[in-house]
């Protein structure tokens, strides 16, 4: 499965806002630094999918708010 995200950080806390724009809003409290902000992007989304951290990727979007994610071998009747 592919999830397209707008990932806006230094966030007060990290939880998903929304939609905008056929985007999940992922606000992060981690900073937009070293990739700290994409490492909390991937736990996040694997705990929220309830998948290993080695089963999210980043596909694409690796520098920009707009980012691609692939949650590898993922059963959709599984998400609550």
């Amino acid at each position: 499965m592919k999830l397209a995200v707008r990932v806006i950080p230094n966030a007060s806390k990290t939880e998903f806002s929304g939609m905008r724009e056929n985007e999940r809003v992922l606000r992060l409290s981690a900073p937009a630094v070293d990739g700290k902000a994409n490492k909390a992007a991937v736990e996040f989304l694997a705990q929220q999918y309830g998948v290993t951290r080695s089963r999210v990727r980043l596909v694409s979007g690796e520098k920009s708010r707009h980012k691609i994610f692939e949650i590898v071998d993922f059963n959709g009747s599984d998400v609550e």
